[in-house]
């Protein structure tokens, strides 16, 4: 039997409603190596998944959440193991995004910045991308048809 990882990500916008993206390092055993995304982090055991949420903030960001409303969430099957992710709403209550933060324990971005464009998402979720995959789909893009140039 494959092993269980649950995920949380985050949809952050900001007054303008411009959507927070992120970018992942350009690491080769990253199948989302150097793509755009939404913030995520793979929960800790016995943390519920509105608590992994608010813990994005300052781990991965270095500001303050306040978690609202529940997206979506997907299941994908990976080589070694089953992904189980939920995004959540959320919104900036203290600080100003910057990455990366300085805990190595987990994968830090290397470029954060707010967009009007969510099609910047499409690549990663061409390449698996459950958090792309289920903004894109919560905002009614087809995310399997659209040209991601």
């Amino acid at each position: 039997m494959q092993r269980i990882k649950e995920s949380v990500a985050v949809v952050i916008r900001n007054s303008a409603g411009d959507l927070l993206v992120t970018r992942r390092p350009d690491d080769p055993a990253d199948e989302l190596a150097g793509a755009w995304g939404l913030p995520a982090v793979t929960r800790r055991r016995g943390e519920d998944e509105r608590a992994a949420a608010e813990r994005i903030g300052p781990l991965k960001l270095g500001v303050t959440l306040s978690v609202g409303l529940r997206l979506g969430a997907r299941t994908a099957h990976r080589e070694d193991y089953v992904l189980r992710l939920a995004d959540y709403e959320a919104s900036i209550v203290a600080g100003t995004p910057s990455v990366p933060q300085p805990d190595n324990s987990v994968t830090q971005y290397v470029a954060c910045e707010f967009t009007s464009d969510p099609t910047v998402l499409l690549p990663a979720a061409r390449r698996g991308s459950a958090c792309a995959q289920i903004l894109l789909e919560a905002i009614g893009r087809d995310w399997r048809l659209h040209d991601a140039s």
